[in-house]
Formats: structure tokens, C-alpha cells, sequence
């Protein structure tokens, strides 16, 4: 039903295999490196808290975006 939903609709089915958290920031950090500026704070975020960070609402982007170059860091690869 959810798919006879989705394709009436026009929405993409979720992806099979979600990214993990170290997978989206690692992208994240990928795009910002290659010219990316990243426009939304809330993503910035979520991401962050899901590699356990706290993130005040009113942390400046840049500051939470090498917090989150740290964690990737300290993670190892794989």
C-alpha cells in the first residue's frame, strides 16, 4: 500500500541502506572541503547530535562544523 502510495504521489522510496551518522558527516565534511557551504543549520545539527555532540541552538555553524572534522577524526575508518 505504501508503495502504491509513494508512486501515485511521485515520491522516491527511502533509501535501502540508511547512511550511519559517521557516513552523513563524513559527506558533510567531503562537500565543505570540495567548495560546499552549508545552508541548513538544523542539518548541521542533527548530524552533529547523532555523533553524540550537544549542540546549543546558538552555536555558530563553523564552530559545530569542526567539532563535527573532530569526531570524524577520531573515528576510525570503515
Amino acid at each position: 500500500m505504501k508503495s502504491l502510495l509513494r508512486r501515485l504521489l511521485g515520491r522516491p522510496a527511502p533509501p535501502a541502506n540508511p547512511l550511519s551518522d559517521i557516513e552523513r558527516a563524513r559527506q558533510l565534511i567531503a562537500a565543505i572541503d570540495a567548495g560546499g557551504i552549508p545552508l541548513d543549520p538544523r542539518r548541521i545539527a542533527r548530524i552533529a547530535e547523532g555523533l553524540g555532540l550537544e549542540v546549543s541552538p546558538r552555536a555558530p555553524m563553523d564552530e559545530t562544523i569542526a567539532r563535527i572534522r573532530a569526531a570524524v577524526k577520531r573515528c576510525p575508518e570503515g
